[in-house]
């Protein structure tokens, strides 16, 4: 078949607070073992702080352990850690039954080489994708086009579509070299906000609701 299907990763094939939640569980697991300190405590005080938008790190350094660790530290092992997440049951099937029609496979994901491929390796992609960006290895991030003329030059005239979730940057190449681009909506849990102003060109050509409607556009 002649079609190319490029992914995003965080908010779109799993969902980036599951990433976050496996993180500060790890985080809160060291400071109680090094305090003494209850687990729970900790990791209901860290959520705490996150949804009312506080400075998670430094609040819980400065209750917990500010001598040990510091702010830098925590961050250090947020993102090296190794993630416990995985891909939903609906994603695989919809990553076979794509894959068992020839569709090629793609990803474009910002971020930190080892914190991205943590991620990549946890949810078992590489399985899957065989041709992965990541902007800290590729050297652009979105909407940087030669991240989308990359997959061009590799499958040339073929269909090519995008799926991912962030309005502000997600769209914004694929709109302009013609691709088809798929926005999943927010189920609620999304790091990144939908609800803001967007221009045109940042918004996709479908929204779909669930990843199991995706194949009805593709094939």
């Amino acid at each position: 078949m002649d079609k190319v299907v490029v992914f995003d990763l965080d908010d779109t094939l799993y969902k980036e607070i599951d990433f976050l939640n496996s993180a500060f569980k790890e985080i809160a697991l060291i400071i109680s073992n090094d305090s003494g300190t209850s687990f729970n405590e900790i990791i209901g005080d860290m959520l705490h702080l996150y949804n009312n938008k506080e400075n998670v790190f430094q609040s819980i350094l400065a209750k917990y352990n500010p001598l040990k660790y510091t702010v830098k530290d925590l961050i250090e092992i947020y993102r090296a850690h190794k993630p416990n997440i995985s891909l939903s049951k609906e994603i695989k099937e919809v990553l076979n039954e794509l894959h068992s029609n020839g569709i090629r496979f793609g990803m474009i994901t910002d971020g930190r080489s080892e914190q991205q491929r943590n991620k990549i390796n946890a949810l078992g992609l590489d399985k899957y994708i065989e041709h992965i960006i990541v902007s800290d290895e590729f050297g652009f991030e979105k909407p940087h086009l030669a991240n989308y003329t990359y997959f061009q030059n590799l499958f040339p005239d073929m269909n090519y579509y995008y799926i991912g979730d962030n309005l502000k940057k997600d769209f914004i190449a694929p709109n302009t070299l013609d691709w088809k681009t798929i926005c999943i909506k927010d189920d609620g849990r999304n790091i990144h906000s939908q609800d803001i102003k967007t221009t045109r060109i940042q918004q996709p050509k479908y929204f779909i609701t669930h990843f199991l409607e995706l194949p009805n556009i593709i094939l």
